[in-house]
């Protein structure tokens, strides 16, 4: 083993182990961090990222290995305390650093006196980190009353108040909306520039991984992979084939015995089809769809969530669990008039809490069997829109049908028709897995003659065999999550309402999940109305609806919106150097403020590529920066939300 230079290693953790009692939570563990370098843990929730981070930090003990920090061995509290004023730390939790009743500026300055941070110093860093975050404008609002992302960017205001040369944040980003997502990077991005700070963060999120410039992919408590996210993705050779096919769970049903990873996003086919060259994927899947209509067959390279999986596969670390299987069998007896079909309206719909206006007039409407996702920020609107047509509150103005039925006149009748599973974990930890279906289905009064059949179903459906008697708090997240849908099916709903319905659920345990929203969906034709934080969950929607103060701002399919961001506000191009963050603050400064780095590429919108290349290359070259490419890059859906959402932000602070 080569020990690290100490004057450019800040973190170097060795064969780390760390148990709770029986429970192994972290298992041979080793990496290092640079200064100047943002590192990345990424994996689901139990995977170990906090365990390791707050060992770190100072905070927890360890089994065994070593964790030096700065050059010093973290072995005894009295070497903790010898770094922790160099560290600043974040815990995993929306504002769980913070104290409610203080305003933004009272928790800010209250760090600042634990930090002993000088008054002079503290107006100067407290202006600048209140202009990054954009909380400038609320210093005066108690913490309480802030949006999850805006929690979050005070808890890293405070947590940066102090200038520490390492900063550990927990899931910094989870459960915030992409725009304070976007926010969170460009601070990083900007400390890394200014202070070559060196920074450690946990992300559940696999879109994320390209952000780092060094990452480490975990699982139950292992490094499956690290290094570079591209070198990562590179070592699990493969082709990924994306395509239309009608019938779609026809086609998804013949594809899913041959290939580990297919899955249906949106109106396309996602199909991995491992250590393939391109030619030989694409005719392979021709082939087995022979007697398909297929259309828009694409190839590229797999991303970091395929090769994760591919990775977990390799290594026989998934769950032992049955999957759930598409059942076409019924596909071709659904009536085609019931697709066209409304099952739930929202027309003018708004809510007042006294002179606040959470939803302002919003409308729009899901047709059977159609997947329909409801985004928006923190605070935008889309859980009272939900309390409306669930019948759970009353809106002050507008109307709603769900499932053919008024809202405000037919609540009963509403909660007979609709499925619901809530952000929350909604079922009963010390019961079996029967038993919480037995008692979902005699809560939504199914028949006693039915009861063992629509039990049956559920566990068929949901891929539950083999566990029907394990208490429920002892299942994986991604198994409970889909027990947690089968209760909400008992009774054969035919509409289905999720909120946040993966959050925490690793990259397997989402796929199987949507497997089963596919089958009802596609098959059952249950229309299915679902908010997420997960943007590239997003995809799986035939349409989306983004709410932004209350409204909402644009309605369309995926592709519909990416297409008119490319309309809007041009094409977006990626761009390779080899001195990344200087290069950002060159392309900064000739005018394109919303560049953005990921890991060592740097992104931005540009309505003429040619003249961004014209102006960019001669700029890089006289600041000897070489410039290895300017490519296209396809726009994600949090391209799109964060542009749409900024713009509407610009226009609403015009006079």
């Amino acid at each position: 083993m080569v020990t690290p230079d100490q004057s450019d290693w800040v973190v170097n953790v060795q064969n780390f182990h760390k148990r709770y009692r029986k429970q192994i939570a972290v298992e041979g563990v080793s990496f290092a961090i640079q200064k100047g370098e943002i590192y990345g843990l990424i994996g689901p929730d139990g995977a170990g990222k906090s365990s390791l981070m707050k060992a770190i930090s100072g905070i927890l003990t360890y089994d065994s290995g070593s964790v030096e920090v700065f050059g010093t061995l973290i072995s005894s509290e009295v070497s903790a305390e010898s770094v922790k004023g160099r560290i600043g730390f974040m815990p995993q939790g929306l504002g769980q650093n913070l104290y409610g009743e203080l305003s933004v500026e009272e928790n800010i300055d209250f760090f600042a006196q634990l930090r002993e941070v000088s008054p002079e110093q503290l107006i100067s860093r407290k202006r600048k980190l209140l202009a990054m975050t954009r909380l400038d404008k609320f210093t005066d609002r108690p913490m309480k009353l802030l949006s999850g992302g805006m929690k979050q960017k005070l808890g890293l205001v405070c947590t940066l108040i102090h200038e520490p040369e390492l900063i550990i944040l927990d899931e910094p980003t989870t459960g915030v909306d992409p725009v304070s997502r976007r926010d969170f990077w460009a601070i990083l991005t900007a400390l890394l520039r200014e202070q070559n700070i060196a920074a450690l963060v946990s992300t559940a999120y696999m879109d994320e991984a390209t952000r780092f410039q060094q990452l480490s992919l975990m699982y139950a408590g292992k490094v499956i992979a690290a290094g570079e996210p591209s070198q990562i993705i590179a070592n699990v050779p493969g082709t990924l084939v994306e395509l239309v096919a009608h019938p779609q769970a026809a086609a998804l049903s013949q594809l899913k015995p041959i290939f580990q990873q297919v899955e249906a996003v949106g109106a396309l086919l996602r199909v991995f089809a491992e250590g393939r060259e391109e030619a030989a994927a694409i005719k392979q899947i021709t082939s087995l769809l022979s007697d398909q209509e297929l259309s828009s067959i694409h190839a590229s390279k797999p991303e970091m969530e395929d090769a994760f999986i591919a990775l977990l596969n390799q290594a026989h670390l998934t769950e032992s669990d049955t999957a759930p299987a598409i059942n076409t069998h019924k596909e071709s007896e659904v009536d085609a008039s019931k697709k066209d079909e409304l099952a739930i309206e929202a027309d003018n719909l708004c809510r007042d809490f006294g002179n606040f206006r959470a939803v302002d007039h919003v409308s729009f409407q899901v047709k059977q069997g159609e997947i329909f996702g409801l985004l928006g920020a923190n605070g935008a609107g889309k859980s009272t829109v939900f309390k409306m047509l669930t019948g759970i509150l009353r809106p002050t103005g507008g109307e709603g049908k769900v499932a053919g039925q008024d809202m405000l006149r037919a609540t009963q009748a509403i909660k007979e028709r609709i499925g619901y599973m809530s952000q929350a974990f909604s079922l009963y930890q010390d019961m079996t897995v029967l038993e919480n279906i037995r008692l979902y289905a005699r809560i939504y009064a199914v028949p006693r003659q039915q009861l063992k059949q629509r039990v049956d179903w559920v566990i068929a459906t949901a891929g539950l065999q083999g566990v029907e008697t394990r208490l429920a708090g002892a299942l994986p997240m991604g198994i409970r999550q889909r027990l947690a849908l089968g209760c909400a099916l008992v009774h054969k709903p035919t509409v289905l309402f999720l909120d946040e319905p993966t959050s925490g659920v690793d990259p397997l345990g989402r796929r199987r999940f949507w497997d089963i929203l596919i089958q009802m969906a596609r098959v059952e034709q249950v229309a299915i109305l679902v908010t997420t934080h997960y943007m590239s969950e997003a995809e799986h929607c035939d349409h989306l609806a983004l709410m932004y103060a209350g409204r909402i701002i644009a309605d369309a399919t995926p592709a519909q919106m990416k297409k008119a961001l490319v309309e809007a506000a041009g094409e977006l191009l990626e761009i390779s150097t080899d001195k990344p963050l200087l290069a950002l603050k060159l392309i900064e400064q000739a005018g394109y403020e919303q560049a953005a780095l990921f890991g060592k590429k740097i992104h931005l919108l540009a309505k003429a590529p040619q003249l961004v290349r014209q102006q960019i290359e001669p700029l890089l070259t006289a600041n000897q920066v070489v410039l290895h490419s300017i490519a296209p890059h396809p726009p994600s859906l949090e391209d799109v939300f964060v542009h749409q959402v900024m713009t509407h932000e610009s226009e609403a602070e015009q006079p």
